[in-house]
């Protein structure tokens, strides 16, 4: 083994032994194969059960890329247009409408937005619509008008207002959550099958699906958090029964293992073991700008115990594509321009480098996001990764 993984290896084990992470599974491949995997910790702190490279992990935002491409292969088809409005698909969306504010009483103020929808807005997170974590108005608006939260799987929850006008700027919310509805009208589907039967089913993704089933219930790393004296304790952070929609943005359950079957698939330009999932033009778009000049990646928080903003690193600009930051810029870990990641916000990761041919997945489980001791390892491990199989 090169040093530096071995190096990065007992950083990981230190990390899991000194109770700064509950557990950790992390792979490294090329466009063919899995060129290392290494799992430490075990599924909770309450059972001993180790995790291994098949553990079902909550994906959270690491959902958005597969159902970006679920959409996309419905462009391909014919059957969704990027650009069209998708009034016609949601007449729900016809009525968007801008938060510009609260009167005296506290009633939250609206305007109607200038733009229409399209689906490339929702895909891109330039629709206008945010994460009640990241933005004191709309947790404020959730509590004025007695909606549920994002993660109660209702339908109702999505009834956010927007908070720019369409294609202004760049902002992390449901957009794809309500992609997700467009791929159910355009369809005819429930997501969860779409999903299952056009992408996580041909790839062999056999651990992934939304929600979860006994099966997965059974391999599952629990959701951790801290308690008061700074340990690691079970949060029960489990999905709902019988949700009303499949949350597009964050409802996928899934193993690193079979997460890195997909990172493969878009390395490869859309096929994995002779299953051919998007075209190869559709991937080298995903993985171009998509939003100009507008900046991306910065993930705002005004809920700590959830996540913590993340500093993006200075003099890398960074855009998004179709279900992918991009950084425009070499990275200091060795990543090359041109990369594609994102991450879960109950601390997973990935990235993608088509330049280097190398991807990269590195899980664990516990809030908040952007935690630094696993910002640290995560850095650490994508270095080694570089080190070892892709060196000067």
């Amino acid at each position: 083994m090169d040093p530096r993984l071995r190096e990065v290896e007992a950083q990981i084990e230190a990390a899991v032994a000194e109770g700064k992470v509950p557990a950790v599974v992390a792979l490294i491949a090329d466009d063919r194969d899995v060129l290392y995997e290494k799992a430490v910790g075990v599924r909770a702190v309450n059972e001993p059960a180790p995790a291994d490279a098949g553990s079902v992990f909550w994906l959270a935002s690491m959902t958005k890329p597969i159902v970006t491409a679920a959409a996309l292969q419905l462009v391909e088809q014919g059957k969704l247009s990027l650009d069209a409005p998708l009034a016609s698909l949601l007449p729900e969306l016809a009525a968007a409408k801008v938060l510009e504010g609260f009167d005296e009483t506290g009633q939250p103020r609206l305007r109607p937005a200038r733009r229409s929808l399209t689906l490339r807005h929702l895909l891109t997170h330039t629709a206008g619509f945010g994460y009640d974590f990241g933005s004191a108005d709309l947790l404020r608006y959730i509590k004025a008008m007695g909606l549920p939260t994002v993660a109660s799987g209702k339908r109702a929850a999505l009834a956010l207002p927007l908070l720019f006008d369409p294609g202004e700027r760049w902002e992390y919310g449901i957009g794809i959550d309500w992609a997700g509805l467009v791929i159910e009208a355009a369809s005819g589907m429930r997501l969860s099958r779409y999903v299952a039967e056009n992408i996580t089913g041909p790839l062999g993704m056999r651990e992934t699906g939304f929600g979860l089933d006994e099966e997965r219930r059974a391999r599952r790393v629990a959701v951790h958090g801290r308690d008061g004296e700074g340990k690691f304790t079970v949060l029960g952070l489990d999905p709902p029964e019988a949700p009303e929609v499949d949350a597009g943005g964050h409802g996928l359950y899934g193993s690193a293992r079979d997460y890195l079957r997909f990172t493969q698939m878009i390395l490869e330009g859309g096929a994995r073991e002779g299953v051919r999932i998007l075209a190869p033009e559709t991937v080298r778009v995903m993985g171009t700008n998509q939003v100009g000049d507008l900046e991306a990646g910065l993930v705002r928080s005004v809920l700590p115990q959830m996540a913590i903003e993340v500093r993006l690193p200075e003099g890398v600009r960074f855009r998004w594509g179709f279900g992918f930051l991009i950084n425009e810029d070499p990275l200091p870990t060795g990543r090359r321009p041109g990369s594609l990641s994102w991450s879960g916000v109950a601390n997973t990761y990935f990235w993608i480098d088509p330049a280097a041919r190398l991807t990269g997945v590195f899980m664990t489980q516990f809030l908040p996001f952007g935690d630094p001791a696993v910002l640290s390892l995560v850095q650490a491990f994508e270095s080694a990764a570089y080190a070892a199989f892709r060196p000067g």
